[in-house]
């Protein structure tokens, strides 16, 4: 960035006085430039797709809670049509599938709005860049929420390798038996099943064989 461009930012909030608020303070800062606001997700998908591209925003700040489409919902459709676009989720809510439904969706950095103004400073720069920036209470959010979708979906975030080697475990396989049965060494079997503990969170094969038996994976053919 040169030292006379700004960065041009949208805030998407459905609250006037958030908006103005944040407008007022942004417009202090000599390198950001305002340029566009909107009240809620579909309004600003529409200002986006009635500006050209000049004239688009390098950083959106994202409420989260909005009447009709949400910040997810939004930054989601935002990102699929403009895949440029860096999204700073700006709410108060710290759930762990909000933040990580945001991240999900395409935004670059989730910010509390009880942040300092130097850390939204640092946020919406880092942003520019294409930097992640988060508190260590929202990486932590981030984290629970990751481990809580991997077990909903069903198979624990495993590999298809991992897979086969909880599957011949089930069948009550050994290490050296695994690893003749799918042509590798006894080590990768050895890292597989480590691998396989860390991600069930289990202690043991037994405990790996009866997961495998009650989620009905061993009955898959």
């Amino acid at each position: 960035m040169s030292g006379t461009e700004l960065i041009k930012i949208m805030i998407v909030d459905d609250h006037d006085m958030v908006r103005t608020g944040l407008r007022t303070y942004l417009m202090l800062e000599p390198k950001f430039h305002v340029i566009a606001e909107a009240g809620n997700g579909q309004a600003a998908i529409d200002l986006l797709e009635a500006s050209p591209e000049e004239k688009h925003p390098q950083i959106i700040l994202m409420d989260l809670m909005m009447p009709g489409m949400d910040g997810i919902e939004t930054t989601r459709a935002i990102i699929s049509r403009f895949p440029d676009m860096k999204i700073v989720m700006l709410t108060s809510f710290l759930e762990d599938d909000k933040v990580y439904g945001a991240i999900e969706a395409g935004a670059v950095s989730y910010v509390l709005k009880t942040v300092s103004a130097e850390e939204l400073i640092y946020a919406i720069s880092g942003a520019f860049k294409g930097m992640p920036v988060m508190t260590a209470d929202v990486s932590q959010a981030l984290t629970r929420g990751l481990r809580q979708r991997t077990a909903q979906s069903g198979d624990e975030g495993l590999t298809e390798r991992e897979k086969e080697v909880l599957l011949l475990i089930a069948d009550g396989q050994s290490n050296k038996e695994i690893a003749e049965e799918l042509h590798i060494s006894i080590k990768t079997v050895k890292t597989h099943v480590s691998n396989l503990l860390m991600k069930c969170e289990l202690d043991d094969r037994t405990q790996l064989a009866v997961l495998a038996h009650r989620k009905g994976w061993a009955n898959r053919t």
